[in-house]
Protein backbone atom coordinates (compact mmCIF):
# COMPACT_ATOMS: atom_id res chain seq x y z
CA UNK A 1 0.00 0.00 0.00
CA UNK A 2 1.11 3.27 -1.02
CA UNK A 3 0.63 6.26 1.47
CA UNK A 4 0.67 10.02 0.55
CA UNK A 5 2.97 11.60 3.01
CA UNK A 6 4.26 15.25 3.06
CA UNK A 7 7.57 16.64 2.17
CA UNK A 8 8.94 16.85 5.42
CA UNK A 9 7.34 13.64 6.34
CA UNK A 10 8.96 11.78 3.85
CA UNK A 11 12.12 12.90 4.56
CA UNK A 12 12.29 12.57 7.82
CA UNK A 13 10.93 9.04 6.80
CA UNK A 14 14.13 8.45 4.89
CA UNK A 15 16.73 9.90 7.21
CA UNK A 16 15.33 7.58 10.01
CA UNK A 17 15.86 4.64 7.34
CA UNK A 18 18.84 5.35 6.61
CA UNK A 19 20.10 5.20 9.83
CA UNK A 20 18.17 2.52 10.49
CA UNK A 21 18.96 -0.23 8.00
CA UNK A 22 22.45 0.26 8.88
CA UNK A 23 22.19 -2.71 11.23
CA UNK A 24 22.59 -6.07 10.27
CA UNK A 25 19.70 -7.46 12.47
CA UNK A 26 17.35 -5.71 10.09
CA UNK A 27 15.34 -7.72 7.94
CA UNK A 28 12.76 -5.05 6.94
CA UNK A 29 11.42 -1.43 7.31
CA UNK A 30 7.71 -0.62 6.93
CA UNK A 31 5.96 2.90 7.26
CA UNK A 32 2.72 2.68 9.46
CA UNK A 33 -0.81 4.18 8.16
CA UNK A 34 -0.78 7.26 10.51
CA UNK A 35 1.97 9.02 9.17
CA UNK A 36 -0.38 9.25 5.98
CA UNK A 37 -2.53 12.09 8.07
CA UNK A 38 -1.97 15.81 7.89
CA UNK A 39 0.63 16.63 10.61
CA UNK A 40 -1.73 18.79 12.51
CA UNK A 41 -4.29 15.57 13.00
CA UNK A 42 -3.73 14.62 16.84
CA UNK A 43 -3.68 11.21 15.44
CA UNK A 44 -0.79 12.18 13.73
CA UNK A 45 2.76 10.21 14.23
CA UNK A 46 5.39 8.81 12.10
CA UNK A 47 5.92 5.19 13.15
CA UNK A 48 8.39 2.63 11.97
CA UNK A 49 7.97 -1.06 12.07
CA UNK A 50 11.49 -2.64 12.09
CA UNK A 51 11.55 -6.60 12.18
CA UNK A 52 14.73 -7.82 13.42
CA UNK A 53 16.27 -11.15 12.34
CA UNK A 54 19.11 -11.15 14.95
CA UNK A 55 19.32 -8.40 18.06
CA UNK A 56 18.65 -4.93 18.62
CA UNK A 57 21.03 -2.66 19.70
CA UNK A 58 20.64 -1.05 23.09
CA UNK A 59 19.46 2.03 23.76
CA UNK A 60 22.29 4.11 23.64
CA UNK A 61 23.47 2.78 20.58
CA UNK A 62 20.14 3.33 18.91
CA UNK A 63 19.73 7.03 20.37
CA UNK A 64 23.05 8.20 19.05
CA UNK A 65 22.20 6.84 15.54
CA UNK A 66 18.64 8.30 15.30
CA UNK A 67 18.50 12.29 13.75
CA UNK A 68 18.58 14.46 16.26
CA UNK A 69 15.44 14.28 18.33
CA UNK A 70 13.79 15.37 22.13
CA UNK A 71 11.86 13.41 25.01
CA UNK A 72 13.59 10.04 24.30
CA UNK A 73 11.73 7.06 25.78
CA UNK A 74 11.82 3.47 25.59
CA UNK A 75 9.08 1.07 26.28
CA UNK A 76 10.30 -1.50 29.58
CA UNK A 77 11.21 -4.25 27.37
CA UNK A 78 13.08 -2.04 25.07
CA UNK A 79 11.67 -2.69 21.71
CA UNK A 80 9.29 0.44 21.33
CA UNK A 81 11.25 4.20 21.24
CA UNK A 82 9.53 7.30 21.37
CA UNK A 83 10.57 10.77 21.06
CA UNK A 84 9.89 14.47 18.62
CA UNK A 85 11.64 15.49 16.04
CA UNK A 86 10.97 19.03 16.49
CA UNK A 87 6.94 18.74 16.94
CA UNK A 88 6.40 15.60 15.07
CA UNK A 89 5.86 12.54 17.29
CA UNK A 90 7.84 9.35 16.23
CA UNK A 91 7.86 5.96 16.67
CA UNK A 92 10.05 2.71 15.90
CA UNK A 93 8.69 -0.48 16.83
CA UNK A 94 10.84 -3.49 16.82
CA UNK A 95 9.60 -6.75 15.98
CA UNK A 96 11.23 -10.27 15.49
CA UNK A 97 10.75 -11.97 12.51
CA UNK A 98 11.14 -15.72 14.27
CA UNK A 99 7.98 -14.48 16.24
CA UNK A 100 5.74 -12.92 13.54
CA UNK A 101 7.06 -16.33 11.77
CA UNK A 102 5.75 -17.97 15.12
CA UNK A 103 2.46 -16.28 15.00
CA UNK A 104 1.99 -16.99 11.24
CA UNK A 105 2.57 -21.03 11.51
CA UNK A 106 0.05 -20.91 14.06
CA UNK A 107 -2.53 -18.81 12.07
CA UNK A 108 -1.47 -21.34 8.78
CA UNK A 109 -1.83 -24.63 11.25
CA UNK A 110 -5.48 -23.07 12.44
CA UNK A 111 -5.47 -25.75 15.01
CA UNK A 112 -5.89 -26.58 18.32
CA UNK A 113 -3.10 -23.55 19.78
CA UNK A 114 -5.22 -21.06 17.76
CA UNK A 115 -6.11 -19.64 20.87
CA UNK A 116 -2.20 -18.00 21.66
CA UNK A 117 -2.75 -15.39 19.15
CA UNK A 118 -7.02 -15.00 20.49
CA UNK A 119 -5.51 -12.41 22.39
CA UNK A 120 -3.34 -10.20 20.61
CA UNK A 121 -5.24 -10.53 17.40
CA UNK A 122 -4.47 -10.32 13.89
CA UNK A 123 -3.50 -6.66 13.89
CA UNK A 124 -0.09 -7.95 13.64
CA UNK A 125 -0.70 -9.23 10.14
CA UNK A 126 -2.42 -6.20 9.28
CA UNK A 127 0.60 -4.15 9.83
CA UNK A 128 2.26 -6.35 7.81
CA UNK A 129 0.03 -6.49 5.06
CA UNK A 130 -1.10 -2.58 4.65
CA UNK A 131 3.02 -1.26 5.86
CA UNK A 132 4.66 0.50 3.17
CA UNK A 133 7.97 -0.90 2.73
CA UNK A 134 10.42 1.51 2.83
CA UNK A 135 13.37 -1.12 2.96
CA UNK A 136 13.73 -4.79 2.42
CA UNK A 137 17.06 -6.87 3.17
CA UNK A 138 15.71 -10.15 1.59
CA UNK A 139 12.35 -11.26 0.13
CA UNK A 140 11.04 -12.27 3.38
CA UNK A 141 8.15 -9.29 3.82
CA UNK A 142 6.24 -10.58 0.64
CA UNK A 143 7.26 -14.10 1.48
CA UNK A 144 5.35 -13.96 4.77
CA UNK A 145 2.64 -11.59 3.04
CA UNK A 146 2.31 -14.14 0.73
CA UNK A 147 2.01 -17.05 3.00
CA UNK A 148 -0.38 -15.50 5.11
CA UNK A 149 -2.91 -14.86 2.04
CA UNK A 150 -3.56 -18.35 2.12
CA UNK A 151 -4.57 -18.47 5.54
CA UNK A 152 -7.67 -21.64 5.93
CA UNK A 153 -11.43 -20.84 5.92
CA UNK A 154 -11.21 -22.81 9.23
CA UNK A 155 -8.77 -20.14 10.18
CA UNK A 156 -11.13 -17.28 10.14
CA UNK A 157 -14.16 -19.58 11.45
CA UNK A 158 -12.28 -20.17 14.11
CA UNK A 159 -11.39 -16.64 14.71
CA UNK A 160 -14.72 -15.15 14.27
CA UNK A 161 -16.06 -17.79 17.35
CA UNK A 162 -13.38 -16.08 19.57
CA UNK A 163 -14.31 -12.98 19.62
CA UNK A 164 -17.85 -13.60 18.61
CA UNK A 165 -17.60 -15.24 22.24
CA UNK A 166 -15.89 -12.22 24.19
CA UNK A 167 -18.70 -10.00 22.43
CA UNK A 168 -21.11 -12.21 24.16
CA UNK A 169 -19.37 -11.98 27.46
CA UNK A 170 -19.05 -8.03 27.25
CA UNK A 171 -22.42 -7.78 26.00
CA UNK A 172 -23.43 -10.23 29.75
CA UNK A 173 -21.52 -7.36 31.54
CA UNK A 174 -23.04 -4.52 29.89
CA UNK A 175 -26.31 -5.60 31.36
CA UNK A 176 -25.02 -6.37 34.63
CA UNK A 177 -23.69 -3.02 35.17
CA UNK A 178 -26.38 -0.94 34.16
CA UNK A 179 -28.21 -3.29 36.87
CA UNK A 180 -25.67 -2.28 39.18
CA UNK A 181 -25.65 1.22 38.39
CA UNK A 182 -21.69 0.54 38.38
CA UNK A 183 -20.11 3.47 35.56
CA UNK A 184 -16.78 2.05 34.95
CA UNK A 185 -17.99 -1.46 34.56
CA UNK A 186 -20.44 0.16 31.76
CA UNK A 187 -18.05 1.90 30.03
CA UNK A 188 -15.56 -1.28 30.00
CA UNK A 189 -17.58 -3.33 29.04
CA UNK A 190 -19.60 -1.03 26.41
CA UNK A 191 -16.12 -0.42 24.75
CA UNK A 192 -15.01 -4.26 25.03
CA UNK A 193 -18.27 -5.18 23.48
CA UNK A 194 -18.18 -3.16 20.33
CA UNK A 195 -14.72 -3.61 19.86
CA UNK A 196 -15.42 -7.21 19.52
CA UNK A 197 -18.67 -7.46 17.81
CA UNK A 198 -16.47 -5.32 15.40
CA UNK A 199 -13.38 -8.22 15.25
CA UNK A 200 -16.17 -10.85 14.72
CA UNK A 201 -17.57 -8.94 11.56
CA UNK A 202 -13.37 -8.68 10.58
CA UNK A 203 -13.02 -12.13 10.66
CA UNK A 204 -16.67 -13.38 8.89
CA UNK A 205 -15.18 -11.07 5.86
CA UNK A 206 -11.92 -12.95 5.91
CA UNK A 207 -9.97 -9.61 6.94
CA UNK A 208 -7.05 -8.66 9.39
CA UNK A 209 -8.44 -6.14 12.42
CA UNK A 210 -6.95 -2.37 11.53
CA UNK A 211 -5.96 -0.52 14.74
CA UNK A 212 -8.58 0.48 16.81
CA UNK A 213 -8.71 3.89 15.32
CA UNK A 214 -9.53 2.14 11.84
CA UNK A 215 -12.32 0.23 12.99
CA UNK A 216 -15.30 2.89 12.87
CA UNK A 217 -13.92 3.88 9.17
CA UNK A 218 -13.20 0.05 7.68
CA UNK A 219 -16.15 -1.84 9.70
CA UNK A 220 -18.54 0.49 7.25
CA UNK A 221 -16.62 -0.99 4.35
CA UNK A 222 -17.13 -4.88 4.83
CA UNK A 223 -19.27 -6.71 2.05
CA UNK A 224 -20.71 -8.99 4.74
CA UNK A 225 -22.58 -6.87 7.83
CA UNK A 226 -25.99 -7.77 9.03
CA UNK A 227 -29.09 -5.58 7.92
CA UNK A 228 -29.36 -2.85 9.46
CA UNK A 229 -26.05 -2.48 11.55
CA UNK A 230 -24.61 0.65 10.44
CA UNK A 231 -27.83 2.45 12.29
CA UNK A 232 -27.36 0.22 14.94
CA UNK A 233 -23.51 0.64 15.27
CA UNK A 234 -24.50 4.75 15.18
CA UNK A 235 -27.02 4.92 17.62
CA UNK A 236 -24.45 2.64 20.47
CA UNK A 237 -21.96 5.41 19.55
CA UNK A 238 -23.74 8.57 20.36
CA UNK A 239 -23.15 9.80 23.61
CA UNK A 240 -24.96 8.98 26.52
CA UNK A 241 -26.72 12.53 27.19
CA UNK A 242 -28.17 11.80 24.03
CA UNK A 243 -29.26 7.53 24.58
CA UNK A 244 -29.75 6.12 27.92
CA UNK A 245 -27.84 2.77 28.57
CA UNK A 246 -30.60 0.89 29.08
CA UNK A 247 -31.92 2.09 25.27
CA UNK A 248 -27.75 1.71 24.52
CA UNK A 249 -28.36 -1.96 25.90
CA UNK A 250 -31.31 -2.64 23.79
CA UNK A 251 -29.32 -1.88 20.78
CA UNK A 252 -26.20 -3.84 21.80
CA UNK A 253 -28.62 -7.14 22.09
CA UNK A 254 -30.03 -6.36 18.90
CA UNK A 255 -26.46 -6.17 17.12
CA UNK A 256 -25.07 -9.25 19.02
CA UNK A 257 -27.76 -11.41 17.98
CA UNK A 258 -27.85 -10.16 14.18
CA UNK A 259 -24.19 -10.94 14.27
CA UNK A 260 -24.14 -14.60 16.07
CA UNK A 261 -27.12 -14.49 12.92
CA UNK A 262 -24.70 -14.22 10.02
Amino acid sequence: MKYTMKPKVRELADRFVQAVSAWDAVECICLNEAAATDTLDPYFALILDVYLSGDLPPAQERILAYPEHSVFETSPNGNKDRFMVGELPVRIEYKAVARIEELAAIALRAGSDLWKIRDSGTYVFYRLAQGQPLFKRTDWLPGINARLSLLSDEFWVRMRAFYQSTMDHFLTDLGASIVQNDSFHYLVSASGFIKYACAALFMENGEFEPSHRGYYTQVHTLKTIPDDFIGRFESFLRPDSELPPERKYEIAKLIGRSIVGL
